[in-house]
């Protein structure tokens, strides 16, 4: 798996709403109750009673969004004695809990700072073109119908799951889906583990292509044994949604500009422009 750390691909204005995305993710899972567990790995069961019920108010959960059956007991936050010892407490929810609004507020969880920092890792590299080439508004309901497209692909799919799903990877997976229909040939310097971290420059097209290849791999159920715990379904269905969107705007989209120097096995031929 490469890793992206910059794309060679200036933009014209500032995308402010890339930023504030990644602001809001990260306000979130400082502020999500529990969160201790998720920095050092483990935690007192208090903070893990605290983690379950904050994520299983506000996760999407697919059963809850198709089939439309809200459980009648979930965790309350706190820890009783039960007949195998000590353990999280279930009980009828003392909240109304909108299904459809779920799959907003899952994109701004997260369940760890690995799981956090990847997903605004690719944001932060790939969303200020894809923002720059539609515009704030456009962009940000862009993220949001990729997020949805996810969301519902991913609970359609496994319809009866009582497993929460939350993060931001699905409406990600339509930012990198946009950003090689509109930017295939934009360079992106990447990380590539080969004894030590390799940096290459590759086209946009080969890392998002190999990404996506290897995420339609592991929803297939061909992955690695802790592909369980990753909706790679949902980064396919976002990946997709966003490709399908942004080809329309493909047309007009300005060629990113040619890199110079040494390219991967090749130089680059230098380009001549004039006024």
């Amino acid at each position: 798996m490469v890793i992206p750390v910059h794309d060679v691909n200036p933009v014209r204005r500032t995308p402010w709403v890339t930023y504030a995305l990644i602001v809001a993710n990260i306000v979130v899972f400082l502020s999500t109750p529990g969160i201790a567990t998720s920095v050092t790995g483990s935690g007192s069961l208090a903070q893990l009673c605290d983690l379950e019920a904050f994520t299983h108010h506000w996760a999407l959960i697919p059963r809850e969004l198709i089939g439309h059956r809200m459980p009648s007991l979930v965790p309350t936050g706190t820890v009783g004695i039960g007949p195998h010892g000590p353990g999280c407490v279930l009980a009828s929810p003392t909240y109304d809990k909108s299904a459809e609004l779920s799959v907003f507020t899952a994109m701004f969880l997260h369940g760890s700072w690995v799981h956090l920092l990847g997903n605004m890792l690719f944001l932060f590299i790939f969303g200020n073109n894809i923002e720059d080439r539609m515009g704030h508004v456009r962009f940000l309901l862009f993220y949001v119908v990729c997020g949805y497209a996810a969301g519902y692909g991913f609970a359609l799919l496994d319809a009866d799951s009582g497993q929460p799903l939350i993060g931001a990877s699905g409406a990600i997976a339509g930012v990198l889906g946009a950003y090689l229909v509109l930017y295939p040939r934009a360079r992106v310097w990447v990380l590539v583990p080969f004894l030590i971290f390799l940096p290459l420059r590759l086209p946009a097209w080969l890392v998002l292509g190999f990404w996506f290849v290897l995420q339609a791999f592991y929803s297939a159920g061909q992955g690695v044994a802790q592909a369980g715990t990753v909706a790679y379904a949902a980064h396919v269905v976002g990946f997709v949604a966003g490709l399908l969107i942004a080809l329309p705007l493909r047309p007009g989209t300005p060629p990113p500009p040619e890199p110079r120097g040494l390219l991967v096995g090749r130089r680059a031929r230098p380009r001549w422009s004039g006024w």
